[in-house]
């Protein structure tokens, strides 16, 4: 996928690239979308469908943000929402650390956005070492604000969550640095470059955020 050219992000060049979003996995295509059931109008029903194959793709699995509340990743977090996810680890010195500070400002720049209808969602790779203390420490170097969340929680369930988002390696450190982007009620994801500019994160996240109230 390429990424949108720096200081020429357009509401037509998104349309055009957003035309080409890929679901994940088993949440790519509605095959029920001919079919209807009593009087609920095919459009609420193809909705439905899409809301209970993307919580059974990305699980409903608890997890721990950086306030130390327990959330359902899909149910509390993803449901509704346009989202950006990135996965990262604590004692990452290189590359985490750049793009979670690149998302602390892209926090200015979505406004009211953030914590309404889009969440950014840093997930760690790593919950072993990254426990819900560690994961604290960790955001506060980042001022995240409502709306940000840093997750961990138990090992079995970040690493089911992880996996499903494309971290396969048994490695934490191994990690996938791109940003995965995507509209859940829409099912229309795609993924930037960790090189990504700020302004092209929140462009991106704000077109996704006006397709969501259509």
């Amino acid at each position: 996928m390429t990424r949108i050219p720096c200081g020429r992000i357009l509401a037509a060049g998104l349309a055009g690239l957003l035309v080409a979003l890929s679901p994940l996995s088993s949440i790519a295509h509605d095959h029920n979308a001919g079919s209807t059931s009593g009087s609920m109008p095919a459009e609420a029903q193809n909705g439905s469908l899409r809301e209970e194959k993307a919580r059974s793709y990305f699980t409903d699995l608890p997890v721990i943000a950086q306030d130390g509340k327990e959330r359902r990743f899909f149910s509390d977090i993803l449901k509704d929402k346009v989202v950006l996810i990135y996965m990262f680890f604590s004692n990452c010195e290189n590359t985490c650390p750049v793009i979670n500070q690149r998302l602390a400002n892209v926090q200015d720049l979505l406004g009211d956005h953030l914590g309404t209808d889009i969440t950014l969602i840093s997930i760690t790779t790593d919950p072993a070492r990254d426990t819900p203390a560690v994961v604290k420490e960790y955001s506060s170097y980042f001022d995240p604000r409502p709306g940000w969340l840093f997750l961990t929680g138990e090992k079995q369930n970040i690493e089911t969550i992880v996996r499903r988002l494309g971290h396969t390696s048994a490695d934490p450190t191994d990690h996938i640095a791109f940003l995965m982007v995507g509209n859940v009620a829409k099912a229309k994801w795609t993924k930037l470059k960790p090189s990504a500019s700020e302004a092209e994160i929140a462009e991106t996240l704000r077109f996704l955020a006006g397709d969501h109230k259509e």
